[in-house]
């Protein structure tokens, strides 16, 4: 797999199209608030709607999150299926991916691909599913839309037959609380 190129693209501000550890995922620079303004152009997307963030280690995630529960810590190393978790004070992400209660989604993915393209890049990355707001999240790469095909940057070449099973589970932890955001 060619990461150079890819990673020239977001480096660029464009978006790319990539498959992730779940679904087929629309990806930038999440650092970058021009380049993230482009994901939420794709999508037709508000942009009060904050978007999940792929970082490829707990160290990443350190940087990026203030103060990482302790429950979540756990939740990360028993976790078998691909687990987003949602951090308070989030901080170096540009402020368009964050939501207006100042929380960010975050997953490390159980993905060789996407924990080698983020590890390279060396900055976190946007992953939302590739789809127009409203539509249908596709389950594979067949069931991209014609709009987001023809106006994203660059289409990884990569795993395009696979059909995903369904989206990472989305968990809130308040205090002690674990709470179930998305199954």
């Amino acid at each position: 797999m060619n990461y150079k190129k890819i990673i020239e693209f977001i480096k660029k501000e464009k978006t790319i199209l990539y498959p992730t550890d779940t679904v087929w995922g629309l990806g930038c620079d999440a650092t970058n608030q021009e380049a993230v303004k482009k994901i939420y152009q794709l999508k037709n997307r508000e942009e009060s709607k904050s978007l999940i963030i792929l970082v490829d280690s707990v160290k990443m995630l350190q940087k990026h999150v203030g103060n990482i529960p302790e429950k979540a810590l756990e939740i990360l190393k028993i976790s078998e299926k691909p687990t987003t978790i949602i951090y308070n004070n989030p901080k170096g992400l540009a402020p368009n991916t964050i939501a207006s209660d100042n929380t960010i989604a975050i997953r490390i993915p159980q993905d060789e691909f996407c924990i080698q393209l983020i590890k390279e890049f060396g900055k976190p990355i946007v992953s939302t599913s590739a789809n127009v707001s409203g539509e249908p999240t596709p389950k594979s790469f067949s069931e991209i839309s014609e709009a987001i095909l023809k106006n994203v940057d660059y289409v990884v070449n990569l795993h395009q037959e696979k059909v995903a099973e369904k989206s990472s589970t989305i968990l809130k932890i308040e205090g002690d609380d674990v709470i179930v955001i998305r199954e």
